[in-house]
């Protein structure tokens, strides 16, 4: 049975060895963090400078923090925001930032409490413009009919503003929707879901009752849109502030018509106080002369912002988000990458790596007259790079310089240092992987081949078959070593086994000198004693012959595979030889019974005939030292497959299920030890020759275990003897031949020992 290899095999062990160099992109990865915390740290130093060189711009100018209008009592401001994230308009604040929690409520009952026509407002600039987001609350939404030339039929937003000229602006922002007609009726739609951008406002310049547009033009520098909820109406405005005058004043107002049919008036929830237009105003919180200084200073991906002692911005310029990038698909090397971060994170506190401070933090230490750097992450994905130095003047602090820049080159440099990292490791990883399995493959094919060569070196029954291994034997590594080694032990272990093989040939010269000369001694010594001597003079005899017994059947154990091959073979009936061996066989048992079973038909094989009859001696003389008395030996012949068996059964000791094998090999015996004259050769010259004519032998145990049988199964002829067939010829035209009728035993290999009992 061929060996198994236990554990991995060596192809497993080399590539498992090969993949640690999927370790070193790990490697690569933590200099590349090391690096970008430096360039960090650089990057954050560069920017405190910054903002310490312009802060000694404003150092001293207490001037430039006093320009925002004083707001008496009888005013009601607006309060703008500034907006740093872009604005589209649709209808929804949530893209505002913190600006949409800047609400101021108008229009509301008693204590404060929301009704009908009330609105939240809020209010933000960006780039130039003014931004507006209404929160109407309408229970009753009546569109824009564009069959009617008058405006102030339907819901709309009023715009109340002095105009740079000094005169008053007035402009009405309509809710149109979009209209269908069924013969002659225009019907409008209903309201969309909630949520949904429902369409897109118009702008007209009105005359001063707002009842009509003072021009059938739109105002297209005023654009916005709107969307419908269960509870009211959403409003996003953009207009330029361009269309403020300085004083910037300012109101809004929402007219409320309820009723489609009639389509009156209901009532205006408005910004504007009662004392007119002189008590409102816009407030925003930029200081002119600020922002002329610092726009110039602004360079790609950085915003520089200038906050007030109470962290109100006075100017900014320039913006930290670069231009989005494509939408591209997820790569190797950035899967890698958020894969190399979160191995990292079960090996480092990650706590100490986040920034030190937040964006109020980095605020309020620079209002307190430190300078310093913080980090952070907007919109959950731009990393910013935050620095302030605070603005001095004489003992107090009025305000802060604030740079941001993100760091999105120093990340996209990460990014395009790891993907190389990634794909040369890759690259690499497939050719030592390759490598790797290609001298694993060659490795274990020489190994398998050497192993195949020397197995077969020695044949099943441990004889040699060669003297030398052929595989491996010039190559100059370990296994040529080995290869080397293996053919020097089998070309010794060959000298010893001739040694072994011609021993028994020398005892019996050696022996057989000195046993002729006592085997004369004693038939000498036969003429000269007495009667009483006799008996001594026969066991000494008898020891001669058993020592000559001894060394013969030795040497014929030695010499049979050599005279086997000189045997000549012919085709013959062997069940005529087998009966007539029996018959004269049982002759010489007495008091033993020997039982023959045949076949009808002549059985014919290649065979030469005293080898099988030397086969039959050693079996039977097996058969009747183990059989029990006044039981039959028991001799049959049967064929089947194109194969003759010859099989020799007796009752009496079973064989062990593990000895049944081992029964045939030379030297094993089961006798007792006062069988010294038997050394376990019997058998192997049964084996040997039935292996010589093709065949093979075993031994089984009777199906009901009262004894043993030995099985021997010879090929059958493919023709039939010369002779014969020239008889068969002559009788063809006399007579028919008689139909062939052979016992056809059952496949199982035990059946036909059923009839031993």
């Amino acid at each position: 049975m061929p060996s198994r290899t236990r554990g991995p095999r060596l192809g497993t062990k080399l590539a498992l060895l090969g993949s640690a160099v999927l370790a070193l992109p790990y490697f690569f990865y933590l200099q590349l963090v090391e690096m970008e915390r430096l360039l960090v740290q650089g990057q954050s130093h560069t920017q405190l400078l910054t903002a310490e060189g312009i802060s000694t711009l404003f150092n001293g100018r207490e001037d430039l923090f006093r320009d925002l209008p004083v707001n008496p009592k009888d005013y009601d401001s607006l309060h703008v925001h500034p907006i740093e994230n872009p604005i589209r308009l649709d209808g929804d604040v949530s893209d505002w930032g913190e600006v949409e929690t800047r609400v101021q409520r108008f229009g509301t009952g008693e204590a404060g409490a929301q009704q009908d026509g009330s609105f939240d407002l809020v209010l933000g600039d960006q780039g130039g413009d003014l931004y507006v987001h209404m929160r109407i609350r309408d229970d009753a939404k009546v569109y824009r009919d564009f069959r009617y030339l008058r405006l102030d039929n339907a819901d709309h937003v009023r715009l109340s503003f002095i105009r740079p000229d000094g005169e008053d602006g007035r402009i009405a922002v309509t809710l149109p929707a979009p209209a269908t007609t069924q013969g002659d009726a225009t019907v409008q739609p209903a309201p969309a879901p909630s949520g949904k951008a429902l369409g897109v406002t118009t702008a007209y310049w009105m005359q001063e009752d707002w009842r009509f547009a003072e021009t059938g033009a739109p105002e297209t520098q005023i654009k916005g849109s709107f969307t419908a909820a269960a509870d009211g109406i959403g409003v996003e405005l953009r207009m330029p502030l361009a269309l403020l005058g300085s004083n910037r004043y300012f109101g809004l107002s929402f007219v409320d018509v309820d009723d489609p049919a009639s389509r009156a008036v209901r009532d205006i929830s408005q910004t504007l106080p009662v004392a007119g237009k002189e008590s409102f105003n816009l407030v925003i919180y930029r200081s002119p002369e600020l922002v002329n200084i610092i726009e110039g200073l602004g360079y790609s991906g950085a915003r520089i912002q200038v906050i007030d002692a109470q962290q109100r911005v006075r100017a900014d310029t320039g913006s930290y988000r670069a231009a989005p990038p494509p939408d591209l698909p997820l790569s190797l090397a950035l899967g890698a990458l958020h894969w190399f971060r979160g191995l990292g994170s079960l090996f480092t506190d990650t706590a100490e790596e986040a920034p030190g401070a937040t964006a109020a933090q980095v605020i309020d230490a620079a209002l307190g007259g430190d300078p310093i750097t913080g980090r952070r992450t907007v919109d959950g994905h731009v990393e910013v790079i935050m620095a302030a130095h605070p603005i001095i003047s004489k003992d107090a602090t009025l305000g802060a310089v604030v740079v941001e820049q993100n760091i999105e080159e120093i990340l996209a440099f990460q990014r395009e240092a790891f993907e190389q990292v990634v794909l040369v490791s890759l690259v690499s990883l497939l050719v030592v992987f390759l490598a790797l399995l290609a001298f694993a493959g060659r490795l274990a094919w020489r190994i398998r081949h050497l192993r195949r060569e020397a197995a077969a070196a020695i044949d099943e029954h441990g004889r040699l078959t060669k003297q030398s291994l052929d595989a491996e034997r010039s190559a100059g590594d370990e296994i040529g070593d080995l290869s080397r080694s293996v053919s020097n032990m089998l070309g010794r272990l060959h000298q010893h086994t001739h040694f072994l093989e011609k021993m028994p040939r020398t005892l019996r010269h050696e022996i057989n000198n000195p046993l002729n000369a006592l085997a004369t001694s004693i038939e000498n010594l036969k003429n000269h004693v007495h009667d009483d001597g006799d008996k001594y003079l026969a066991s000494a005899k008898r020891g001669v012959l058993r020592i000559g017994a001894i060394v013969q059947n030795l040497a014929d154990a030695v010499s049979l595979e050599e005279s086997l091959a000189a045997d000549d073979r012919e085709v013959i009936d062997v069940g005529r030889l087998i009966e007539n061996y029996v018959a004269n066989f049982r002759a010489t048992l007495k008091g033993r019974e020997l039982v023959f079973r045949g076949v009808n038909e002549p059985v014919y094989a290649a065979v030469a005939d005293y080898r099988i009859e030397q086969m039959l001696d050693k079996i039977i003389d097996n058969a009747v030292d183990f059989h029990h008395v006044a039981s039959p030996i028991k001799v049959q012949l049967d064929v089947a497959r194109g194969a003759l068996r010859i099989t020799v059964a007796n009752r009496g000791p079973t064989l062990p299920k593990t000895e049944q094998n081992q029964l045939f090999e030379s030297m094993v015996s089961h006798r007792g030890p006062q069988s010294g004259m038997h050394f376990g050769l019997g058998l192997y010259v049964v084996r040997t020759i039935a292996e010589h004519h093709g065949g093979s032998a075993r031994a089984i145990n009777l199906i009901d275990g009262s004894g043993v049988a030995i099985m021997v199964q010879l090929p059958l002829a493919s023709s039939k003897p010369a002779t014969e067939a020239r008889s068969t010829e002559a009788q063809g035209t006399q007579d028919a031949p008689a139909p062939r009728t052979l016992v056809q035993p059952a496949d199982h290999a035990t059946a036909p020992l059923a009839q031993a009992n």
